[in-house]
């Protein structure tokens, strides 16, 4: 019976990964129509708002405390393998980030949308399930996964508008690579999606702002796009 739930919630991980990829597209397509209802892009007819702080602590919550749930859950048999804890661990660190010490060293920052607030919760729930159960549950490597040499590569953070985008992208690709999994990619791909069409939006902006903005730098992939 273990093993039938057990396949069971494999299938559902992977439905909502693909599932994922496919609201990533939706959201890719929808940032090249209209603009994003976030920061200085944000529209006057968007009245309810949260301050930024509190925003930006609500919002990425679930991603943080999902996973150390699944720390702290006795039922969690994948946890006991060492590259699952690094993993989850690479995921709880941004997210530590995000949601404890980012917002208290923002210097203002514009109150919120609420509508994206709640989009934003939306996801993280939905993402941080996603990542934990299956790192937690599903994911099996070998003890030495961590020290592939598939994982010795490197970067070039430059000539971008968007260099932070960029590094958030590369940070999920090189999340998805180490754990090898159609969640993690699908993670990754639903990043670049969102946020490459804000990365449009800055690029965009500063180009109207500042006519000495260099013309030759990209939006978010160096020398590409």
């Amino acid at each position: 019976m273990a093993t039938a739930t057990g396949v069971a919630e494999e299938r559902l991980l992977a439905a909502l990964a693909y599932l994922q990829c496919a609201v990533g597209c939706a959201v890719f397509a929808r940032n090249r129509q209209t603009n994003s209802v976030y920061g200085r892009h944000a529209l006057p007819s968007h009245r309810l708002r949260v301050p930024a702080r509190a925003a930006w602590v609500v919002q990425e919550l679930p991603s943080l405390a999902l996973p150390l749930y699944q720390y702290a859950s006795e039922s969690a048999p994948r946890l006991r393998s060492a590259p699952n804890c690094i993993l989850l661990a690479m995921f709880l660190v941004h997210y530590g980030h995000r949601c404890l010490i980012y917002p208290f060293l923002m210097r203002g920052g514009k109150p919120m949308p609420l509508l994206a607030c709640t989009m934003a919760i939306m996801f993280c729930t939905c993402n941080g399930y996603l990542q934990s159960r299956y790192l937690s549950h599903c994911a099996v490597y070998a003890d030495d996964w961590v020290t592939d040499p598939r994982f010795l590569i490197g970067g070039l953070f430059e000539y971008v508008t968007a260099a932070n985008y960029f590094g958030e992208i590369m940070e999920w690709c090189g999340y998805a690579l180490a754990s090898w999994s159609v969640q993690g990619a699908a993670f990754a791909f639903f990043t670049f999606c969102f946020l490459s069409g804000r990365a449009k939006e800055h690029h965009e902006w500063y180009l109207r702002k500042f006519e000495e903005y260099p013309k030759f730098r990209k939006i978010i992939i160096p020398f590409l796009f």
